[in-house]
């Protein structure tokens, strides 16, 4: 009866708080709470129980103790005193857990830990985040690609210098021979489970978000069951503690009550677990002589003997250990520790990537938009495989798509990206190693240039300290090691986590300010600007992103941001080199003719001039630049954005030729969901034109700065998704008078939409080639409309096209119209038969301007020629020109200039003419090569 006893005392105690209203208020609302079905206390007995003892007594003898104390809680909430109600609970709680037996006490505060963890680890800040702003761990983390055991050299090599496609691929085949993280305890091929792993990832590679994972799943019981306690320990922490502790001390802090069972706890160290985060950022060393170590838990020793002693063993020794760490702090944790298993982070795959983004974005559609234009930058892309370069990424485009922005506008470049990301990195340092940053930044520029010199990704521990790069405390920064075979022996190696950060440094190095420190290195590279140059014109593409980002660091806000941060000086003045360099060397193809004529033929300069984002840089860089001439490249989203920067600022550029070249766009379809695949049909084509590959250059040619005469889009696998685009540059600016885009299966559809721009009165184009578009009679109703409408259309090749007698039949309609001004017309293998030629002959007795018309290879017939002389013969016939195959020539000889018979001629060119025929026409002209199906029974009328 004790415990009821007590239990009374509690609620007496309780009641005996209220203030006589509240108290008079707890027995009205008890008198209807109904609680759990049972019957209230009768008015009668609540009207003499006029104080708080006597109230006690009715509800203990009326419900029971323990479940007197249920119903008081209950009144007390109702009536907001909750402070009492939980004071009431807690008390309860603990009467509870005296009269329970120690093995239930012991499981009580296990649950009770676990939900103390969950708790604390339910949520994540951003490092931008501001207050009150936390995302959830879960809705957040991503699966990262852990490998266990070590790779080859070869390999290594292999995935540091990969990038874009080939990268995925080699993540792919990672991905194949994973480990997963339930698995990091799990017994070997022997049978034996490991006690003590370490798991290594570069910076920024997600070690800390992984543990804080496994935190987070062992306490709701989905990971890691063999453990009763799971204890996280921070080492940037542990650097602070200047008091003594023990293990018992440190197992206290992590615990949500200040008097944990730390003997039940440490009565089972088989049963615990350590999560050591963060072990190269430990400032002291755990090298420590076997009799400074300590064995017992509750010994009271400084935290350097007490981490040297659990790592040794000598503490706790059946306790497990999970230890993160930068690689190149493995060294350090092999002297003081036997890792018997060991695992690496090697960051996200393609797919993981992909998931990441949609994570973040909180919307599938804004996030695969994002992850599609990222995948468009094959060295950002790469990078994207380090959570902390994808969370930069992500957390940039989000900012601006949530602002409206346009990504392809308004991204930031690779040089840009890049810089946040080392950014980002050196927040993390010591302040002691801050002071010292821009001499460790300058020995890592020297290594990273002399790397990329000798064409070398992995160096040796030799060449570390050459370059005095043997702090221990510095190295895990930006380098990563790895521990290799060679021949009997072991030997560790050191680099950078990919080859794009390797180059970013080698970039630095020239631009950055030398001080007395560092100018007398025995080693140092020469800062010859002017001969890394030459060596990239002549064929050294290892030099490429090193020449980019050098251009890039010299842009102001970035050179800003990398001194604010580093504390080096960037010098400026190698821009007038870089600028001479430009315009002089064939590799670019900007040097400039004795006319005052050039083309870029090398898409590189225009990545340069996209990095710098100096409009005064690049206008002075382009000033005599006329025209861009590139030939069969797959424009990925960069290239397409570096050209359109270029486009748009070039002063003098006239003419823009791209043929053969294809935009690579992503296949949108692959990753449309249920949701998207119910939309209708408009809502798709408008997603697809907004989507055209094009879009991006469209949009540059539409800027009011541009003043491009010729576009040639010839043979680039262009579709109808481009033509609304096209459509809107012929109806914005006025300078285009020249279209290509012959070989592109634009289709009627296409077409028509193109004819809209044409109509438009702002367009002035003069001449348009769709030579082999893929065209039917279809579209010819569109074009007639256009050649009555618009006042400068020429020229207009339609040849290799199945237009067919009917189309030709709508043609003829506008080129008879009086509004007609087309002087060229290509019809040239268009499926015509004699049936078109009544309607041809018409047009040329009519039409004013019509100087030149190509017929070939057509099977016009006999009959077909006949009705074409009647309109030859006709004294308003214009025609001058006769049409070579696919090219249009001018008559030099054998015909009198202005003579009739100059069109028949480009005719027959493709017509089986016996020699009796071939002998009469040859008396009117050296041309004539015939090939077809006309015979000599034509050969008369003409």
């Amino acid at each position: 009866m004790a415990g009821e006893k007590n239990t009374r005392d509690f609620l007496l105690e309780a009641l005996e708080d209220l203030v006589l209203d509240m108290f008079e208020k707890f027995k009205y609302k008890l008198s209807h709470i109904d609680y759990d079905g049972m019957a209230n206390l009768s008015k009668g007995l609540l009207q003499k129980a006029n104080d708080p003892v006597k109230l006690a007594d009715h509800m203990c003898d009326h419900y029971g103790a323990d479940l007197a104390v249920d119903v008081a809680i209950c009144v007390l909430e109702r009536i907001n005193q909750r402070d009492t109600a939980a004071k009431l609970k807690e008390e309860k709680g603990k009467a509870l857990r005296r009269s329970l037996p120690p093995a239930s006490l012991a499981q009580e505060y296990k649950m009770k830990y676990r939900e103390h963890v969950q708790k604390n680890y339910h949520w994540i800040k951003d490092m931008n985040a501001r207050v009150g702003e936390t995302v959830t761990l879960n809705s957040r983390y991503t699966r990262l690609v852990l490998v266990s055991g070590h790779r080859h050299e070869k390999k290594k090599e292999h995935e540091i210098m990969a990038v874009g496609r080939r990268h995925a691929e080699v993540m792919r085949e990672q991905v194949n021979s994973s480990i997963a993280v339930g698995d990091l305890f799990k017994p070997d091929r022997d049978r034996q489970t490991p006690k003590t792993v370490a798991l290594l990832g570069a910076a920024g590679i997600g070690k800390t978000m992984t543990v804080r994972k496994i935190m987070l799943d062992w306490a709701s019981g989905g990971l890691y069951r063999q453990f009763d306690y799971v204890f996280y320990i921070h080492c940037r922490e542990g650097n602070h503690l200047t008091t003594q502790g023990s293990v018992a001390d440190m197992i206290s802090k992590c615990c949500p009550t200040n008097n944990p069972p730390l003997v039940e706890i440490l009565s089972k160290p088989e049963n615990l677990l350590f999560i050591i985060d963060g072990f190269d950022e430990l400032r002291f060393s755990l090298d420590r002589p076997q009799n400074d170590l300590c064995c017992d838990p509750w010994e009271m020793k400084p935290v350097e003997i007490i981490l040297s002693s659990l790592f040794r063993k000598s503490l706790l020794p059946e306790c497990s250990l999970l230890i993160t760490t930068r690689p190149a702090a493995l060294q350090k944790l092999e002297q003081c520790l036997e890792c018997e298993r060991s695992a690496e982070i090697l960051g996200f795959s393609e797919a993981e990537r992909e998931e990441y983004f949609i994570k973040f974005f909180e919307n599938k559609e804004a996030g695969r938009k994002a992850f599609r234009f990222v995948k468009g930058n094959e060295m950002l892309f790469t990078m994207c495989l380090v959570p902390i370069m994808c969370w930069i990424v992500c957390t940039v485009m989000k900012q601006q798509l949530e602002s409206g922005e346009d990504l392809a506008q308004t991204a930031k470049t690779t040089t840009g990206i890049y810089v946040l990301y080392i950014s980002s990195l050196l927040k993390s340092l010591s302040s002691k190693l801050k002071q010292n940053l821009h001499i460790i930044l300058k020995r890592l520029c020297c290594l990273a240039v002399d790397g990329i010199w000798k064409q070398r990704v992995l160096f040796e521990e030799e060449t570390i300290n050459e370059f005095f790069l043997n702090q221990r405390e510095a190295l895990p920064l930006f380098l990563n090691e790895s521990t290799f075979q060679k021949g009997i022996v072991c030997g560790n190696a050191y680099s950078f986590i990919h080859l794009s950060v390797q180059e970013f440094f080698a970039s630095l190095f020239y631009i950055l300010e030398d001080d007395v420190k560092t100018r007398e290195w025995p080693v140092d590279p020469k800062k010859d600007v002017k001969k890394m140059l030459e060596n990239y014109g002549n064929s050294r593409h290892d030099f490429m992103l090193t020449v980019r980002f050098l251009f890039g660091l010299l842009n102001e806000q970035q050179r800003k941001t990398m001194e604010k941060e580093t504390g080096c000086k960037i010098l400026t003045d190698i821009k007038q080199e870089l600028l001479i360099w430009l315009q002089t060397n064939p590799k670019t193809a900007l040097a400039v003719h004795a006319e005052k004529r050039a083309f870029i033929h090398d898409l590189e300069a225009c990545h340069c001039l996209y990095e710098i984002q100096d409009r005064s840089f690049v206008k002075t860089a382009l000033d005599y630049f006329t025209g861009i001439y590139l030939r069969d490249i797959s424009l990925t989203q960069l290239d397409q954005m570096a050209l359109s920067f270029c486009v748009k600022n070039g002063p003098k550029l006239e003419s823009l030729d791209l043929g053969y070249c294809s935009f690579i766009s992503e296949d949108h379809e692959e990753h449309l969901d249920q949701q998207l695949a119910k939309l209708s049909h408009l809502e798709k084509k408008q997603e697809e034109v907004k989507q055209s590959p094009i879009y991006l250059l469209c949009q540059s040619l539409k800027n009011p700065s541009c003043g491009l005469k010729t576009l040639r889009l010839e043979w680039c696998c262009l579709t109808a998704a481009c033509c609304e685009d096209l459509a809107s540059v012929l109806s914005t600016i006025q300078t285009l008078t020249e279209l290509r885009l012959c070989g592109n299966a634009l289709g009627d559809h296409g077409v028509r939409l193109l004819c809209k721009g044409l109509k438009h009165p702002i367009c002035r184009l003069q001449k348009l080639g769709l030579w082999g578009c893929s065209l039917t009679d279809a579209c010819c109703g569109d074009l007639a409309a256009v050649l009555h409408t618009s006042q400068t259309l020429l020229e207009l090749g339609l040849s290799a096209n199945a237009l067919g007698d009917a189309g030709v039949h709508m043609l003829c309609e506008g080129l008879k119209h009086p509004a007609c001004r087309l002087q060229r017309l290509g019809l040239w293998g268009c499926s015509l038969t004699d049936a078109c030629c009544g309607d041809l002959a018409a047009v040329l007795r009519t039409s004013q301007t019509l100087l030149e018309l190509g017929l070939g290879a057509n099977a016009l017939g006999d009959a077909g020629v006949h009705m074409l002389c009647e309109g030859l013969k006709h004294p308003a016939c214009q025609l001058k020109e006769f049409r070579k195959k696919a090219d249009w020539r001018p008559i030099t000889s054998g015909i009198s200039e202005g003579s009739i018979l100059v069109s028949v001629l480009s005719d027959i060119f493709m017509n089986d003419l016996d020699d009796g025929a071939k002998r009469a026409l040859s008396m009117f002209a050296d041309y004539t090569k015939m090939e077809g199906m006309l015979t000599h029974r034509s050969c008369a009328a003409i």
